[in-house]
């Protein structure tokens, strides 16, 4: 049988076992079938394969001693858009003034956001574009509602997490409540409430972030909070929990919030923030960990001059290695919820002035007089 029959009698073999398509647009040769390759994956217009690959993970940066560190900001109460209750439009035309750009609220500090690894901030409003009044809501006063895109100005500023369980997020009962938590979601911004705590990765380090109002729940959170913490540290090797508590203009804490939030540190949590007071309060360092009572107002669509518009900017850097934080200092950056000194205009700017500083940090040692574990000095800066 000579080479050229052979060849045939193979490809007819190959052919009835449908190990190649019975018919071709045109001949092939079986050298050529021989030498086929897969063909290479469809581009797109990019230039770039159809088919997705995975993104890999950011490099961790390690330290000289082998620990990574994590430096975490918290901010106080942002909230922005108008009270439905108040035919005022404050921020409204300032938000004019502004061009129209929602990013004017963190000119001033958004170098500090974009330097940390994670920024939480309690933002104390609903972002939708409709709303209805739940009959239990419609004799309060203050009613705060932003639209969606809002949200970007988080997003847009390096805001990480949003914890929303706090005393507004249900102005607009359950429908208010879910379209913010959709809202925060497309701006890419991760949020945690009572139902629904969230964990954010950073270097490596899964930071589990839990967010509870108390108020007349104490008697349950006392129960609560230490079974979801216990929870949170299977899946995370950072716990923190921010509470929102207190009473309204109270500069320190009170006997539960004080019980709580050192039951927390007990329970595994690695730093408690707390605000609703819309005022500075102390901080605790209770068994090696912080507990921040109030970090007051951040950017406070709610008054057009608040008497008092002092706040600050907490930071701690976590140093953790083999899974163990050997380190925590804090700082604290005092500032004005306001631009201005004499009015609102709702952008948060550090204090330049040494003597406003200076009583930020009077007010705060101040008022952690009584407290057991209060700080004994505040920090300015990393030493």
């Amino acid at each position: 049988m000579n080479k050229t029959r052979l060849v045939s009698l193979l490809l007819s073999l190959l052919l009835c076992a449908g190990i190649f398509p019975a018919a071709a647009e045109e001949e092939v040769s079986f050298q050529q079938m021989m030498q086929m390759e897969t063909p290479a994956p469809a581009e797109t217009d990019d230039g770039l394969p159809a088919v997705a690959t995975p993104t890999p993970a950011p490099e961790i940066r390690y330290e000289s001693d082998g620990s990574v560190v994590i430096t975490v900001t918290a901010v106080g109460d942002v909230t922005i858009g108008r009270n439905v209750q108040s035919s005022s439009t404050i921020f409204q035309k300032e938000l004019e003034r502004q061009n129209n750009d929602i990013n004017f609220i963190f000119r001033n500090v958004k170098d500090i956001l974009a330097g940390d690894d994670l920024t939480i901030v309690n933002f104390e409003g609903v972002l939708a574009d409709s709303y209805t009044i739940p009959s239990r809501k419609k004799e309060n006063s203050f009613l705060f509602l932003a639209p969606p895109a809002y949200a970007e100005a988080l997003s847009g500023n390096s805001v990480e997490v949003a914890t929303i369980e706090n005393n507004h997020i249900d102005d607009f009962g359950d429908q208010g409540r879910a379209d913010t938590q959709q809202a925060l979601t497309a701006a890419g911004v991760q949020w945690a409430d009572e139902y629904h705590p969230t964990v954010y990765e950073v270097q490596g380090v899964r930071v589990a972030v839990l967010a509870y109002k108390t108020f007349d729940y104490y008697g349950t959170l006392f129960v609560k909070v230490p079974q979801e913490i216990e929870k949170a540290r299977h899946s995370a090797d950072l716990v923190i929990c921010c509470f929102h508590w207190g009473a309204e203009k109270d500069y320190a804490p009170n006997a539960n919030q004080q019980k709580l939030g050192r039951l927390a540190i007990d329970s595994g949590a690695d730093l408690v923030i707390g605000h609703h007071s819309h005022r500075i309060n102390p901080i605790e360092q209770y068994n090696g960990k912080y507990i921040v009572y109030s970090v007051g107002n951040f950017s406070f669509a709610g008054n057009s001059k608040p008497d008092d518009m002092s706040t600050f900017i907490f930071q701690t850097r976590f140093r953790i290695r083999d899974g163990e934080i050997i380190a925590n200092p804090f700082r604290i950056i005092p500032c004005r919820i306001s631009s201005k000194s004499n009015e609102n205009d709702f952008a948060p700017t550090p204090y330049d002035a040494q003597l406003q500083i200076d009583n930020v940090v009077k007010t705060m040692l101040k008022n952690g007089a009584k407290l057991e574990y209060a700080v004994s000095k505040y920090i300015l800066d990393w030493e």
